[in-house]
């Protein structure tokens, strides 16, 4: 099972990105997805999550500014990156938790897409 991360870049502060993870190989749902951001000191801090029933939260610094959200059917799930801004820079990592009941649950990650805003 792998996490494929797509949709990173630069752009000028007040512009957009969407990110997208898709969970490939796997035979289970996933039950949560999340986007992280790394910073160069390696300091990972959880910026969205999704459950597999809608259930969203997001870091205080992004909310109002980013939507994150899930395709169940494709075990995909995608990060609406909108009014950036510089300090939003960094390493964004996709996270993800599958499995189902009686059969166990795993946690995989992505390997990390870099986000470069600029002033």
């Amino acid at each position: 099972v792998r996490l494929a991360e797509s949709g990173g870049g630069s752009v000028q502060a007040g512009g957009s990105l969407r990110l997208s993870c898709t969970v490939v190989g796997s035979d289970f749902p996933s039950l949560v997805m999340a986007w992280y951001r790394q910073t160069p000191g390696n300091q990972r801090t959880e910026i969205a999550a999704v459950l597999s029933n809608g259930i969203t939260s997001y870091d205080h610094r992004v909310e109002g500014r980013f939507v994150v959200s899930m395709n169940r059917a494709k075990n995909e799930v995608y990060l609406q990156m909108n009014s950036l801004k510089p300090e939003d820079s960094g390493t964004f990592l996709c996270y993800a938790r599958v499995g189902q009941s009686g059969a166990g649950v795993w946690e995989f990650w992505g390997h990390g897409t870099q986000v470069t805003v600029s002033p």
